[in-house]
């Protein structure tokens, strides 16, 4: 019953292109029987210490380098957790974004931002990078049929590869699936902001690339597909 605190998860920023946090979730969600979690703010990183350590097993939490964001509007001092279960912050019928730790607030920004274009967006925090949320995943997914994952990691054996595998295994079809995060390369030296610009992983970049992801679906989204490409045109 170890713990892996993981201390500056994800983009860094100014420590340099050797200490960016951008692979740990590709090396240790194929540990067997590894409990992993990433926390959206500082509740519930507090709650997923306690949890961590009344665990019987090994267990990581990956969080990022800065200040613990505190939201009133969405933190309690206590969130329930379950082992394996996500949090449906958001609900919507046109598509899903999945994400985890401090992506979340970017992705429910961007959520945000599709409502002026009529564009309603399911936001899960995954809270558990493993297990994941199976039940809540496919059937928002089958909802939906168009699914965005955003994390702070490489793409190769990250987050978005597990929803992917998670498809695979269920027989899931029809639902399309676009991927946000670090593709093969190393995230050169840069502060934390420059550096999601740069990656898609700001409330902007998610947001365009829930535009794409609707230019792509064959299903309920396609409706609002046609209105976005109206607007631009």
């Amino acid at each position: 019953p170890v713990v892996f605190a993981i201390d500056r998860a994800g983009v860094v920023g100014e420590d340099g292109a050797t200490h960016q946090g951008l692979f740990d979730v590709s090396y240790l969600r194929h540990i067997p029987n590894m409990l992993f979690m990433a926390p959206k703010d500082g509740a519930e990183l507090r709650a997923m210490l306690r949890f961590a350590l009344r665990h019987n097993g090994p267990s990581a939490i990956r969080f990022p380098r800065g200040r613990a964001i505190q939201y009133a509007d969405l933190d309690s001092e206590n969130p329930r957790l379950e082992a394996g279960k996500a949090e449906l912050i958001v609900e919507g019928e046109d598509m899903a974004v999945i994400t985890m730790g401090n992506s979340v607030y970017p992705s429910l920004r961007a959520a945000q931002m599709l409502l002026k274009d009529g564009v309603r967006a399911s936001v899960i925090n995954a809270r558990f990078i493993k297990p994941i949320d199976e039940d809540l995943i496919l059937s928002v997914a089958e909802k939906t049929g168009c699914v965005l994952t955003v994390e702070e990691n490489v793409l190769a054996g990250g987050f978005g590869s597990a929803i992917l595998e998670l498809f695979q295994n269920a027989g899931l079809k029809n639902v399309y699936v676009q991927r946000i995060g670090v593709h093969d390369e190393f995230v050169e030296h840069g502060s934390q902001s420059i550096l999601r610009r740069k990656y898609g992983l700001d409330d902007e970049g998610i947001y365009r690339a829930c535009r794409e992801c609707a230019r792509h679906s064959h299903r309920k989204v396609a409706r609002w597909a046609r209105t976005l490409r109206h607007k631009e045109s």
